[in-house]
């Protein structure tokens, strides 16, 4: 079995698990510095877009391709590669389809998707220089385009808007809402769907503060909100929205879905689609035991099974901590697994290193986090 991935910087977290499989992998990057790049078992440099990786999946007679793509830029690309490697060569893409993908990365067709099959979602306004100016304060100010926070503003006053205008021109204004904010990742292939263990990723904060920053947990759980009905349970109900959206959307490999639990009424609201790993990944992974980017590897050699992995999830106690820079010979893709019921991996870049804990329970889960000399107390939350 032979694979084609795209793109070295997710490479490490699927490196073992593909020797282990017996897979050979051939790996595509347009940066000649980047990492990863000696970890698969051969690799090519290449220019921006999908071209040239359509050209090696021929030449290299692989078995299928796994775009390991973190950001939106490239994806439609990809779907449009999806689109002819699979019509013309039977060749399996691991990605989102490109109704998907142009819904998902832009955010005012996503609000018009949402809003156009009754899915709950913050209200909204599109806004302009030159025109009224809301009056209802704080708003969430966002470009169509972009991800990560980039160009998102809170406005707290008319001032605050006209500033963001003068340097945007047009916005999409959506209500502020206090709560918690959360993530599920959706597995999706071949019209069946596991949406995996729902993430907390923290308190709103009229600062804005970047879930990357905050203490995120798993799974979920969040006092008074509306249950599923026929399980009694919260976690459910995200995971049913989850697959709700995925199916509309026939979402194909990995993606996450972003929502909001709005303390004041209780009602849940769906944010955004992402069409692509997340960055939740790691916290997934220790709460469910469930790898989504091993996943779509075994999706790209025919032998995932939905059934399979719904019997094989679990729910460890899982956090995810900020550390910034932690001293740790870890963070390579050595150690880039859970071993047992209460362990860790560090993962990310200088500055943005994040810790991730699995306990059995939250009391085991703390005490690692001790043992670690993690100060939970002075982290957002």
């Amino acid at each position: 079995m032979k694979l084609l991935f795209i793109g070295a910087r997710l490479f490490d977290d699927v490196a073992i698990y593909t020797k282990e499989k017996g897979i050979t992998s051939v790996l595509t990057e347009s940066n000649p510095k980047a990492q990863n790049l000696d970890l698969a078992d051969s690799y090519h440099i290449v220019p921006r877009g999908m071209e040239h990786p359509k050209e090696i999946a021929i030449k290299e007679d692989v078995d299928g391709v796994v775009p390991l793509i973190g950001i939106d830029g490239p994806l439609k690309e990809v779907a449009l590669l999806k689109e002819e490697l699979e019509s013309d060569y039977g060749l399996p893409v691991v990605a989102s389809p490109l109704e998907a993908v142009s819904i998902a990365e832009d955010k005012v067709k996503t609000k018009e998707f949402l809003l156009k099959n009754d899915i709950k979602t913050p209200e909204y306004d599109l806004i302009s220089s030159g025109q009224k100016i809301p009056k209802k304060y704080p708003l969430v100010l966002k470009q169509a385009l972009g991800q990560g926070g980039k160009d998102i503003k809170i406005a707290l006053s008319q001032e605050d808007v006209q500033g963001y205008l003068e340097k945007f021109d047009t916005a999409l204004a959506e209500r502020f809402i206090e709560g918690i904010e959360i993530s599920v990742e959706i597995l999706r292939w071949k019209n069946h769907s596991v949406p995996l263990i729902p993430v907390s990723k923290g308190k709103t904060t009229l600062d804005g503060i970047h879930p990357l920053e905050k203490l995120k947990k798993a799974p979920l759980h969040i006092n008074d909100a509306t249950l599923d009905a026929k399980t009694n349970n919260y976690n459910q109900a995200i995971r049913n929205i989850a697959s709700y959206i995925a199916d509309l959307l026939n979402i194909e490999g990995t993606a996450d879905l972003d929502l909001i639990f709005n303390r004041s009424n209780k009602n849940t609201y769906v944010l955004e689609i992402n069409t692509r790993p997340s960055g939740t990944r790691y916290l997934t992974a220790a709460s469910s035991d469930i790898n989504p980017l091993h996943e779509i590897v075994d999706m790209a050699t025919g032998s995932w099974k939905n059934k399979k992995v719904s019997k094989r999830m679990k729910e460890y106690y899982a956090l995810e901590i900020p550390v910034g820079d932690y001293f740790s010979d870890k963070n390579n893709y050595h150690f880039r697994e859970f071993h047992g019921e209460n362990s860790w991996i560090i993962h990310g870049p200088s500055n943005h290193q994040r810790i991730t804990i699995r306990g059995n329970d939250k009391k085991n889960a703390l005490k690692t986090a001790a043992r670690l000399n993690l100060n939970l107390d002075t982290i957002r939350n």
